[in-house]
């Protein structure tokens, strides 16, 4: 399940070998989650929201089946981050009276406010939300979500967390920001690259990361810091994966993706999604496609759209030009 790019962000759905890709319905979300006979999303706007309209659009997290259909709004709560536990939702809001993580049923049962400080719940395993301190410290930190209770479980200096088996990935604030990984069971700390990083992410035996500085570029490199190597030149984000590929976006360029097949140099725009998009499109507005024609005239009465102008300007005062244009069928300046 993924927002698609270009398509202004909609939630679409495809295997993991990007076939069978299929639109899901028509509002622009993010944060999606996946569970059971349900999905989960914030929803940011309308599919093609801009201007006025777009204030009025209603934003809210929300439930439907799997098919996108059946949407249920669970709150309007503003959210930063969400994650789905069990049959619970923990989500963190970010309001006029600041920051806010509470626990919330799936059916909007059960509210349970749990801190009024930021907490990322990205980071969930076997019942367990890891997360780095962002209040006197940047420890590691775990709340166990069946009896929702914090614990301290190392007094590193660490910035989003990712667990793996018994490693937790994360970058190292105290030493510019470089990627580690620290043993839960043997409680040690492995450098992975000395390398400034932006973002990662971890899964399948791979970690994917961009470097920070003059040489920016993604990188990707075996989970144990091995066979480390250039993916794409250049600053990128929003680094996702799936057990086939990676899929990433250049910063400040939201209106595209790119994939890589997981492991491989190689990368290229993801135009399947660009297509299913296109698709979408026109099968939402039934579109006209353009013909070729003889003479110099498109006023056919087969299958023509009669589209009327009128403008409200100081143009309606000026004589229209003497001769007819081709592609207007009549016109008027009464």
């Amino acid at each position: 399940y993924f927002a698609n790019a270009y398509d202004s962000n909609t939630l679409y759905s495809m295997d993991p070998s990007e076939q069978n890709i299929k639109k899901l319905g028509n509002a622009s979300v993010k944060n999606i989650l996946a569970g059971g006979k349900y999905l989960y999303y914030y929803q940011t706007g309308a599919s093609g929201d801009a201007g006025i309209g777009a204030l009025r659009t209603v934003r809210s997290f929300n439930r439907c089946k799997l098919n996108g259909t059946d949407v249920t709004g669970l709150t309007r709560d503003p959210i930063v981050s969400a994650q789905l536990v069990g049959s619970n939702l923990y989500i963190m809001t970010s309001g006029d009276n600041g920051p806010l993580f509470y626990r919330m049923g799936i059916d909007k049962s059960d509210k349970t406010d749990l801190a009024d400080y930021e907490i990322n719940p990205a980071c969930a395993v076997n019942g367990t939300i890891y997360y780095n301190g962002t209040q006197e410290n940047h420890y590691l930190y775990a709340l166990n979500t069946t009896t929702d209770t914090f614990s301290t479980l190392w007094d590193g200096n660490l910035w989003y967390p990712i667990a793996q088996g018994d490693y937790i990935y994360y970058m190292d604030v105290e030493n510019n920001y470089r990627l580690c990984r620290y043993s839960l069971s043997r409680n040690e700390v492995e450098v992975l690259t000395e390398e400034r990083i932006d973002c990662f992410n971890v899964g399948y035996g791979y970690v994917y990361y961009q470097v920070n500085g003059g040489e920016a570029c993604l990188k990707c490199m075996r989970d144990d810091g091995s066979d480390s190597r250039v993916i794409a030149e250049g600053n990128y984000t929003a680094i996702h994966m799936t057990s086939q590929y990676v899929y990433f976006q250049m910063f400040g360029e939201t209106s595209t993706w790119y994939h890589s097949p997981l492991g491989s140099q190689s990368y290229s725009g993801f135009d399947a999604a660009r297509q299913a998009a296109l698709d979408a499109f026109h099968e939402d507005n039934d579109c006209y496609t353009i013909e070729d024609v003889d003479g110099d005239t498109v006023t056919d009465p087969q299958g023509i759209l009669y589209m009327t102008a009128n403008s409200a300007s100081g143009s309606k005062y000026y004589e229209l030009l003497s001769t007819q244009q081709d592609y207007v069928a009549a016109r008027s300046q009464n």
